[in-house]
């Protein structure tokens, strides 16, 4: 089944309603632009009033590495999700940094890699490091994320189909119950992240608009 991500969680109402339509994965952005901005206390009180089995992710935007550690490991997070914005140069948060990287996880603290489809070229052999699971967003530097923009899924298609020969990809941006389906018969990727796709507004999820996007991706997991 595809791995569902959803993204930009600030509360616990909408923590719990994700968790009970099927999520795999809860968000959290720890970005200091975005409107949808959390702090370590807030998702300490969050994570601990869900089920234990569920993933949590800190999102973080060109941060150092030990500094991601600290906040994952005070709130109680499960994984890290970075965002390089700057294309020019693959490269890793730890990469002149203290700290091990063996299997791209820090203890039993997950780490994931987030990447601006549109513009990307490099081949999965160049990073420094190997890497289990890429998430292709339609970010801008300026707007790393949770723009509520596709990128081409068509022009990335033969990318995400030799990316995902090596590794896990989740696809990400401007993704909706109406959409994902499309995306996923395109781009067959492991996984899908979703923010504004399913708000009311920011930081605050629709439950109708998260139920049915979830509902989308299991129904196009039948026919995938």
């Amino acid at each position: 089944m595809t791995w569902i991500k959803i993204c930009g969680i600030t509360s616990l109402e909408d923590a719990r309603l994700a968790a009970d339509a099927g999520a795999d994965a809860l968000g959290f952005v720890f970005y200091a632009r975005s409107p949808r901005r959390v702090n370590v206390r807030t998702v300490s009180e969050i994570i601990r009033g869900l089920a234990s089995d569920l993933e949590t992710v800190g999102v973080f935007v060109d941060e150092k590495l030990n500094t991601m550690i600290d906040v994952a490991k005070t709130s109680g997070l499960k994984a890290i999700q970075w965002h390089q914005t700057d294309l020019g140069k693959p490269h890793t948060p730890g990469a002149n940094q203290q700290g091990s990287l063996t299997g791209y996880r820090l203890g039993t603290l997950k780490m994931y890699y987030a990447l601006r489809a549109q513009g990307l070229t490099w081949e999965v052999s160049e990073f420094p490091l190997p890497l289990p699971t890429i998430f292709l967003d339609s970010g801008t530097a300026k707007h790393p994320g949770g723009t509520g923009k596709t990128f081409d899924w068509s022009e990335a298609a033969p990318l995400v189909a030799n990316m995902s020969k090596d590794v896990r990809v989740v696809v990400a941006g401007g993704l909706n119950a109406e959409n994902v389906a499309t995306a996923i018969r395109r781009l067959h990727p492991w996984g899908v992240d979703v923010c504004s796709g399913v708000e009311a507004k920011h930081g605050k999820k629709d439950p109708a608009k998260l139920r049915a996007f979830i509902q989308a991706v299991r129904e196009a997991d039948k026919v995938a």
